[in-house]
C-alpha cells in the first residue's frame, strides 16, 4: 500500500476519461479499494505508535506489594497476600494469593524469587460514587457524566465508600475491574454499644461499632455515638478520635 497515493491519482484519471456505466462502475469500486487501503494503513501506523508509546512494563517477584495488579494468563489479578520463603536448602520461593479482577477468583501461586511477570496496564479515571443498583455500585465521571457499574462484590473494601464519595477507578483494556478506596479514612459511628461499668477491669477493652457506610469494626469502650473516628481500611482497625 505504499503507492496508494499513485492509484488514487489513475483511479481519478480513468474516471474522467470513462464515459461507460460500466467502466465508471468499475473506477469507483478501485476509488473505494484504495480509500480501504489508506484507512487500513493509518490504522496499523497507529497501534505501532500506541505500542510504541506504551511498551510493556515487567516487574519480578521483589516488586511485589498488596494491591499491585499483574497479568499472567492473558488476564489481570491483584495481589492480595505475599511471603518471601527461603528454605535452608534449595532456591528461595514466593508464595502469594491474588484475585482475579475480571472473575472474581482467587488463586495461591508459588513463584521462583526473582520469576517476572508483566505489570497490568491499568487506566485511572477519577469518578463519584453514586448509589447502588441492584448488586451494582454506580460510579459518575463529574465531567463527562458517563456511568459506570461495578459488581459490589468485585470491590476490595467496599463497605468504606459514602456516597458522593471522589474514589479512582481502574479499567484493563477499557473495562471497570476494581476502585481504589483510602488506606486511612474518617468516619461517624452510627452504632456503638455503650461501655458498661467494670468491663475494662473484667479485661474487656473493645467493642464492635458500625459506621456511617455499613461496615462494622472493633472500637474502644469509651466511643460513643455520632463520634467520628480514623480507621484504616486495609486492616479494618480503629487508627484514633479524629481530631
Amino acid at each position: 500500500f505504499g503507492r496508494r497515493d499513485d492509484w488514487r491519482a489513475r483511479c481519478e484519471h480513468c474516471l474522467a476519461r470513462r464515459t461507460t456505466s460500466t467502466r465508471r462502475l468499475n473506477t469507483f469500486a478501485m476509488l473505494a479499494l484504495c480509500a480501504l487501503a489508506e484507512a487500513y494503513v493509518l490504522t496499523a501506523r497507529g497501534h505501532a505508535s500506541q505500542s510504541r508509546l506504551h511498551p510493556v512494563r515487567m516487574g519480578t517477584t521483589a516488586d511485589f506489594k498488596t494491591g499491585l495488579t499483574i497479568e499472567f494468563d492473558n488476564s489481570v489479578w491483584k495481589v492480595q497476600e505475599f511471603l518471601h520463603v527461603k528454605p535452608g536448602k534449595g532456591s528461595a520461593f514466593v508464595r502469594s494469593k491474588l484475585k482475579n479482577l475480571e472473575t472474581g477468583n482467587t488463586l495461591e501461586k508459588t513463584w521462583k524469587a526473582g520469576e517476572s511477570f508483566a505489570d497490568a496496564q491499568v487506566d485511572k479515571e477519577e469518578m463519584q460514587y453514586s448509589y447502588m443498583d441492584g448488586e451494582d455500585m454506580v460510579f459518575m465521571n463529574m465531567e463527562t457524566y458517563e456511568e459506570e457499574r461495578i459488581p459490589k462484590g468485585d470491590i476490595d473494601k467496599a463497605e468504606f465508600i459514602k456516597e458522593e464519595m471522589q474514589l479512582t477507578v481502574l479499567k484493563w483494556q477499557g473495562k471497570p475491574i476494581d476502585v481504589q478506596v483510602p488506606k486511612s479514612m474518617t468516619l461517624k459511628v452510627v452504632e456503638a454499644a455503650p461501655g458498661a461499668a467494670g468491663n475494662t477491669a473484667q479485661g474487656r477493652t473493645e467493642k464492635p461499632a458500625v459506621l456511617e457506610t455499613g461496615a462494622e469494626i472493633m472500637v474502644p469502650m469509651f466511643i460513643k455515638e455520632g463520634e467520628e473516628i480514623k480507621v484504616d481500611t486495609d486492616d479494618r482497625k480503629y487508627l484514633g478520635r479524629a481530631t
